[in-house]
């Protein structure tokens, strides 16, 4: 279960320090319009949606393969098995193929804080730190600084490759990326026009979305969405993953979606004792609380390690180590449950430039904290060093704070038109943040072209996507 993480070279970290910098210049209005103009001679609007078809892609297929080298071998299969299921649960889990593929394309390297991983399944419904539920982008594993249309493209393939795989007809396709990269478009204007403050502090309230968006979304998904993620909060982790045994909350065996760590002990899985597992806890625990804001190391300060056990996640993100806390408070029923998941290089990295920090854990919350409107108060980061110069990254969160998702197996054709209309428009939010919104603006204009030219793009590739699919399953035979 070791990584091969090591330290970086100082002069890729001068590198990435020096494009920090750079990405803060032409932050005029008229300049940055102007500027992002003239990029339309770089590359023109239509030339966005070009997309070079190649059939048989075992090299691109290679790159999963490759990937999963420093995953947990046992549940590798399980990726797999979860990547069958459809070319959109393929297209979820190949983001290392897409950032591979961006990078092959011209740009106009406006860099914003890219998701990485913009497919409209990863948006959905979380509380502020108000407690106000919230519609935004909800995974920033791959997060990095990039050229804004890196994130563009994958999101409107995926509005494609999901629509198909619906069984919506290609009339409403175009019909929902037409209405999404329009919203976006209009948004990214709106934005432009607005101060950086103001910017900043937009967002989408649920609460409001059900009478903004009458016409979009049917108010019943939105209540029943909303009502889910309601449901699926501390309380309801504790009811579903653990059990009461000897006056306190253990994870329970479940696998291989759960694995307690005593079952691991059991089994002779593990590489150490568990007095020396126990004094590694505390120390990530320290480690992790720093990275906290201080003023939030108070409410940590008050719980202590209960049980952890090992918890499969996701679908590219299956194999990956992550880890779920049992925490307990002054008494047995004052539980918390924390999330410790691993990170690792953005796949963005090997083409858009390492990144400024060392810790991919700190790159994924700092990419999460700079682009979401209102993030868990509980995330941070931790480094687990294994000797020889070798390092685990992990990211730390609430397993569930009131989190929520859009069916989308089951969602209705009109309900998904304005489903991403809704993800283009939190997508704008978070480029307009943090990268330049008066060049993208400017580079977009009001007129139809970048609009048609994503149409084309997603069909293009959803076409690829197939394509690569079929590889993926000869690849596995």
């Amino acid at each position: 279960m070791n990584n091969v993480k090591t330290f970086p070279l100082l002069e890729n970290i001068r590198n990435a320090f020096l494009r920090e910098i750079q990405s803060t210049e032409k932050y005029n209005p008229d300049q940055g319009k102007k500027y992002g103009k003239s990029l339309r001679k770089t590359i023109s609007r239509t030339q966005q949606g070009q997309w070079p078809f190649r059939a048989h892609r075992i090299d691109k297929i290679q790159l999963i393969f490759d990937q999963e080298r420093n995953r947990v071998q046992d549940i590798v299969p399980l990726r797999h098995e979860r990547m069958k299921a459809s070319t959109f649960a393929f297209l979820r889990g190949a983001a290392i193929v897409m950032a591979s593929d961006m990078s092959e394309l011209s740009s106009t390297n406006i860099r914003v804080q890219a998701c990485g991983d913009a497919h409209i399944a990863n948006f959905g419904i979380f509380t502020s730190p108000e407690r106000h539920l919230v519609f935004d982008l909800n995974d920033f594993d791959e997060t990095l600084p990039a050229p804004w249309e890196w994130d563009i493209k994958r999101m409107v393939a995926s509005m494609e490759v999901c629509g198909r795989d619906r069984g919506f007809t290609s009339e409403l396709r175009s019909q929902a990326i037409q209405l999404a990269i329009k919203t976006y478009q209009d948004s990214m204007h709106q934005y432009a026009s607005m101060s950086p403050l103001a910017v900043w502090y937009d967002h989408i309230d649920m609460e409001t979305l059900q009478t903004s968006t009458k016409d979009l979304i049917s108010n019943d998904v939105l209540q029943k969405t909303m009502n889910k993620a309601l449901q699926k909060n501390q309380e309801r982790a504790i009811e579903k993953l653990t059990e009461f045994v000897d006056g306190h909350y253990r994870f329970k065996e479940d696998p291989p979606e759960i694995l307690p760590i005593r079952t691991i002990f059991e089994q002779k899985n593990m590489s150490i004792t568990p007095k020396q597992l126990s004094k590694q806890l505390e120390l990530m625990m320290k480690t992790y609380r720093l990275s906290l804001p201080k003023e939030r190391r108070f409410i940590i300060d008050q719980y202590t390690i209960r049980d952890i056990a090992f918890k499969v996640v996701g679908v590219g993100s299956v194999g990956t180590r992550s880890w779920v806390i049992l925490l307990e408070g002054g008494s047995n029923q004052d539980t918390l449950i924390l999330q410790i998941k691993e990170a690792n290089e953005s796949v963005l990295e090997p083409n858009a430039g390492t990144s400024i920090f060392h810790e991919h854990g700190r790159r994924v919350v700092e990419g999460l904290r700079a682009a979401q409107t209102a993030g868990d108060i509980l995330t941070g980061w931790v480094s687990i060093p294994l000797g020889e110069g070798k390092w685990l990254d992990y990211y730390v969160r609430q397993l569930w704070d009131y989190k929520g998702a859009f069916n989308l197996a089951k969602i209705e054709a009109n309900d998904f038109v304005g489903y991403c209309a809704l993800c283009a428009r939190t997508l704008a939010h978070a480029h307009a943040k943090t990268g330049n919104r008066f060049a993208i603006a400017g580079y977009l204009g009001k007129n139809g072209r970048f609009i048609q030219s994503m149409v084309q793009f997603a069909q293009a590739y959803a076409n690829q996507n197939e394509d690569d699919y079929q590889t993926f399953l000869q690849a596995l035979k």
